[in-house]
């Protein structure tokens, strides 16, 4: 995209950010719900295919592109920018990275439109240890048979197609014997669980995906080779790794503001409390732990789109950003006081919700191991 034309978008939904998510995140919190009228607004804007080729229907933005638009819409509540997250990242990007030709021609345009996708890996015993998934898919004539439960799927209930890693091989076990199927949500045998009852990021919906005898069709195999499911798995993870640092980065800079602007309007002892040393202590730190993490992000994506293949430092923006991000939350409910504890206001909102951050697409503590093997592999030892 040119650079007069991002900027345009860039501007458009900062606007959209402040003028009508903000406003509505009271609504979101009561309603458990994103309005129907804003994504609507979503889709009318093309949020849905902000990393979608432009071939297929898509903005096509680069990876530094799409963290700045990510960045804005972290700034408010967290379902807003879960509802465009899975189709923008792991929903579709299995297909944008490894699929064939056919299937992005046949789903990339759909997702571009604002169709709902979903990734379905983790189950109920396999999280972290991905090579462990007991769902399966038995080839028959031109069809493969899916039987299985994943868990935890964010907008899965709201899905019209599913990217679903299914073990494909028996006779390979691990990550080698599974694969990766486009799954319509609508096919026989699909069936979704209640919806999760959650700590925070009311809004977001997240429940189980049961198939039962599911009939996919062997064209529905991505990129038509089995066997390749956690490949392309990892691919999409580390772009999506990427995709939450910018997310974080930018809920952070929304507690800084909000930080601030209470401190400088709650007066204590005749004064404003960011008077006080100690207040601004928490406030600076906040602001450095937001700055590093938005600094980390943009290098880490510029890198992404000049072809360098580093897991091991978006792990590490994925680490520092949802940890910082922690952080922030804390300092805020701090600075707040009595107050921060009170759901009238909107940092005991964001303390709830950020906490996800540290848990999904990888797990600090995953990213803590990919970091670290990373760096011992290239000191040569043999992990």
């Amino acid at each position: 995209m040119d650079n007069d034309t991002f900027t345009l978008l860039l501007e458009t939904v900062r606007r959209f950010v402040d003028e009508r998510l903000i406003p509505a995140e009271d609504r979101v919190e009561e309603e458990d719900a994103v309005p129907a009228e804003i994504v609507t607004e979503m889709r009318d804007m093309g949020l849905f295919g902000l990393s979608i080729p432009e071939d297929y229907g898509g903005l096509g933005l680069s990876m530094s592109e799409e963290v700045q638009v990510v960045f804005e819409l972290g700034r408010a509540a967290a379902a807003f920018r879960s509802t465009i997250g899975t189709t923008v990242g792991i929903g579709s990007q299995g297909i944008v990275i490894d699929g064939t030709e056919e299937q992005k021609r046949e789903w990339l345009p759909k997702l571009a439109e604002g169709m709902i996708s979903s990734f379905a890996l983790t189950e109920p015993d396999a999280g972290s240890d991905a090579a462990s998934i007991r769902t399966t898919a038995e080839r028959d004539g031109d069809h493969y048979v899916l039987n299985g439960t994943k868990r935890y799927i964010t907008n899965a209930r709201k899905a019209a197609m599913l990217t679903v890693m299914a073990r494909s091989e028996r006779d390979i076990p691990g990550a080698g014997g599974v694969s990766a199927f486009i799954v319509p949500a609508d096919s026989d045998g699909v069936s979704f669980g209640k919806p999760d009852r959650k700590m925070g990021q009311r809004g977001t919906v997240t429940s189980d995906v049961i198939f039962d005898n599911v009939r996919v069709p062997v064209a529905n195999l991505i990129g038509g080779k089995p066997g390749m499911g956690l490949k392309t798995a990892f691919k999409v993870l580390d772009r999506g790794r990427i995709h939450l640092s910018a997310a974080a980065s930018g809920m952070a800079q929304r507690l800084v503001a909000e930080s601030v602007a209470y401190a400088a309007g709650r007066k204590q002892f005749g004064q404003p409390v960011a008077t006080f040393q100690l207040v601004q202590g928490l406030i600076a730190d906040s602001h450095t732990d937001a700055y590093a993490a938005w600094c980390m992000t943009r290098d880490v994506a510029a890198r992404y789109d000049a072809g360098e293949k580093s897991s091991r430092d978006v792990a590490a923006t994925k680490y520092f950003a949802s940890e910082a991000l922690g952080r922030c939350a804390d300092r805020a409910v701090q600075i707040h006081g009595g107050a921060g504890y009170m759901a009238e206001y909107k940092v005991e909102r964001f303390y709830r919700d950020v906490r996800l951050m540290r848990i999904y697409e990888g797990t600090s503590q995953i990213q803590q191991t990919i970091i670290a093997r990373n760096l011992l592999r290239d000191a040569g030892l043999a992990l």
